[in-house]
């Protein structure tokens, strides 16, 4: 495929360049969904099922429609603006159909995976407040039985199926007017959606984005990060509940007018399905997690016609050399890498007309002024360790959420003078990068040493008989702490205290020779929350528990 001239030809002017309008009304599902549909034949989605097949193919004008029938659907049960919903789906086309109706009329969808307990489906509904929650047949009885705790809801709606007691979306669609009239209007500082934080420590936090700060904002994600032309079709591998869909499936994606793929996928992540579909639909740009790309290097790439793809991001915990080394070498295409926050759009990336810097989250993306700060909110010298911070003075970026709905204490933790602080730590290069270290509490303390967890999960990757690995402090009399690694093995490698120790002296020789894995685990799975990022805080408490047994 020829080269697309990027969005950004040259940073330090798209930096300048830069600007979004923020208009004093805005609504993503009028003003963005819509304006598109006036071509009637202009793809936006395409959804296929668990196998990859059985496509379908909804244009702007398909999606103008269903989603003012579902509007008219929710009003007909008294749902208004402000109301916050719970909506747990799959990869299906009823959630775009379904959030978009929503924000249609202003009220709040609270997206969740299906993934959830029912004990999460209870905290969410009653912390939240919903009045209503939407759902399909096969998690239904889960929303049932955290119902009963739950007083402010008023509602079951089930988008597959019917079920006594539950509003059905088929029948109720099939008597719905597709015209939608005297909506009230919303406004651009007006409540969008609430996104629930996979935060390591407590219960998750609500995340309060407005139309601006995640419908407007995400156009910084989408047309720096991604590159998006309106002739694309983007695939990002998420959950429909995790943040990730509002940077990679929904909101900048569509305003750049470009078409979104997405899988029905269930279960454990796919490989070669993975490659087999990107090859069979034609996938110009592709966003997955580091996992996936872990997974998919261990594939024959050779069998794969990928040269439909033109554009690779990476997001969700930072990226490995090796695997983008590998990745590039069997496809031809660089990953870049990227990183954001559930209260953020893009905050970083490396992007197409700057060098990428393995191991790297690049540099600020347009927007947003980052800074690396010590604990009095001080921004630390070049090369010196510090927590990832977002400028909200004199100007707070689009990008940025409203706040964690009814919890002062969180946002008293989180703001400091003209800082946001995102919890993660990093150092900037003298040329401007920033290199991720790890979340502020996952920092080791060994002997006096400061070890980042990356860093050595990283070396450990590189080793051929590491498929994954997580690497956390573990108590030692002497030490204080030590650097401990839990490994899952790539196929046709076995456990045994020979690899062990090559483990480590690989380790050794990858990075300085302090920061080894003393302690190696074989695993056959690690602890992940519901958006895929590994829960080192557990694996932490594990190790606190051993030692006080």
């Amino acid at each position: 495929m020829p080269d697309v001239t990027p969005n950004m030809p040259d940073y330090e002017k798209g930096l300048q360049d830069h600007y979004l309008d923020v208009p004093e009304f805005f609504n993503f599902g009028f003003d963005i969904v819509d304006k598109w549909a006036d071509d009637r034949t202009k793809l936006a989605l395409l959804s296929v099922d668990h196998s990859g097949e059985n496509a379908q193919h909804h244009t702007f004008w398909d999606l103008k429609i269903l989603s003012n029938k579902f509007a008219n659907v929710l009003r007909g049960r008294g749902i208004k603006k402000g109301d916050r919903v719970f909506i747990m789906l799959p990869q299906v086309a009823e959630w775009y159909v379904a959030m978009l109706g929503l924000m249609k009329l202003g009220a709040l969808p609270m997206p969740g995976t299906a993934l959830l307990t029912p004990k999460d489906i209870e905290y969410r509904i009653q912390t939240g407040e919903a009045v209503m929650a939407i759902t399909d047949d096969e998690n239904a009885a889960k929303v049932e039985e955290a119902a009963g705790a739950c007083p402010s809801l008023e509602h079951l709606l089930m988008m597959s199926g019917e079920k006594r007691g539950w509003v059905s979306y088929n029948q109720e669609m099939s008597g719905a007017s597709p015209v939608l009239e005297d909506v009230e209007p919303t406004r651009s500082d007006d409540p969008l959606l609430i996104y629930f934080t996979s935060g390591t420590v407590g219960y998750p936090k609500m995340v309060l984005h407005t139309q601006a700060s995640c419908a407007i904002g995400h156009i910084i994600s989408a047309k720096y990060w991604h590159d998006l032309k309106d002739t694309d079709l983007i695939w990002t591998l998420s959950d429909t509940g995790w943040a990730k869909a509002a940077y990679g499936k929904l909101f900048g994606q569509w305003t750049l007018g470009a078409a979104v793929m997405q899988h029905d996928a269930h279960g454990r992540f796919d490989a070669p399905l993975t490659l087999r579909l990107l090859e069979q639909y034609g996938v110009t740009v592709f966003c997955a997690p580091p996992t996936a790309y872990r997974m998919m290097v261990l594939e024959d790439l050779s069998r794969y016609d990928l040269d439909g793809l033109r554009h690779c991001t990476g997001a969700g915990e930072p990226l490995n050399p090796e695997v983008m080394k590998q990745w590039e070498d069997s496809t031809g295409q660089v990953i870049y890498d990227g990183y954001g926050q559930t209260e953020t759009v893009l905050l970083a990336g490396n992007f197409r007309c700057n060098e990428v810097r393995p191991g790297s989250m690049g540099k600020p993306a347009p927007g947003v002024t980052i800074g690396v700060v010590d604990e009095q909110g001080n921004e630390v010298p070049t090369g010196e360790e510090g927590q990832i911070a977002v400028k909200i003075k004199p100007e707070r970026p689009v990008g940025l959420f409203q706040e964690y709905w009814r919890d002062a204490e969180a946002m008293e933790r989180s703001f400091l003078d003209e800082w946001y602080l995102t919890g993660d730590k990093a150092y900037r290069d003298e040329d401007g990068y920033l290199w991720f270290v790890g979340r502020a509490d996952d920092v080791i303390i060994s002997a006096g040493y400061r070890i980042g967890p990356f860093e050595v999960e990283s070396a450990l990757i590189e080793h051929p008989a590491v498929a994954e690995s997580a690497v956390v402090a573990s108590p030692d009399p002497v030490r204080g702490e030590i650097v401990k690694a839990f490994v899952i093995l790539a196929p046709d490698y076995v456990a045994s205290d020979e690899l062990v120790v090559s483990l480590q002296d690989h380790v050794r020789t990858t990075t300085a020779p302090y920061k080894y894995p003393r302690a190696v685990e074989f695993v056959t799975e690690l602890p992940k929350t519901v958006s895929g990022k590994i829960r080192r805080v557990e694996l932490r408490q594990q190790e606190l528990d051993r030692s006080a047994g």
